[in-house]
C-alpha cells in the first residue's frame, strides 16, 4: 500500500509540475539574459535578468530565496511570445520547483501516507475473519470426479 501511495504521489506531482508552469514550458521561448543589480525603493539592490526580444529590452525579477547571483552572470529566461514582460528566470529552483509547491507536496505526501497507515492498520472484524479463512489450508481431493 505504501508503494502505491509513493508511486501515485510522484506521478501526480510530476504531471502537475510539467503542465502547470507559467510561462508554459512547451509554448515558451528561451532567451539568454544577463543579471544586473538595481536599487529598489528601500536602497537595497535586487537582481534582475535583462533580455531583449527584437528591439525591446525587458527586465525580470531574478530574486528568489536560495539563489545567489553575481553582476553580469549569464542565465536564461523563458517567456511566451505574446507577453515577454511576464518572463521568468529558467532555473530548476524557482521555475520548476517553488517553495510553496515543495512545502505543499511534502504535506500532501505525509497526508497520503497517514491515510494509507489508517486504512491498513485498523481492519474490520469481517476482514480479519476473511483473512483467517484464507490462511487455513483447504483439503483438496486427490482425484476429480
Amino acid at each position: 500500500m505504501y508503494k502505491i501511495v509513493a508511486v501515485l504521489y510522484f506521478v501526480c506531482f510530476g504531471l502537475y509540475v510539467l503542465f502547470s508552469r507559467q510561462p508554459d514550458y512547451f509554448d515558451g521561448v528561451l532567451s539568454p539574459a544577463t543579471i544586473h543589480f538595481t536599487k529598489d525603493s528601500v536602497d537595497n539592490t535586487i537582481p534582475v535578468a535583462v533580455f531583449t526580444v527584437g528591439k525591446d529590452r525587458y527586465e525580470v525579477a531574478a530574486h528568489y530565496p536560495g539563489r545567489q547571483w553575481k553582476e553580469g552572470q549569464r542565465t536564461r529566461v523563458i517567456y511566451e511570445e505574446a507577453s515577454p514582460q511576464k518572463a521568468q528566470v529558467y532555473r530548476w529552483w524557482g521555475y520548476w520547483i517553488t517553495w510553496g509547491e515543495a512545502l505543499g507536496s511534502v504535506l500532501m505526501l505525509l497526508a497520503l501516507f497517514q491515510i494509507a497507515v489508517q486504512v491498513t492498520s485498523n481492519p474490520t472484524p469481517e476482514a480479519l475473519a476473511e483473512e483467517q479463512q484464507m490462511l487455513i489450508p483447504q483439503r483438496k481431493r486427490k482425484y476429480k470426479d
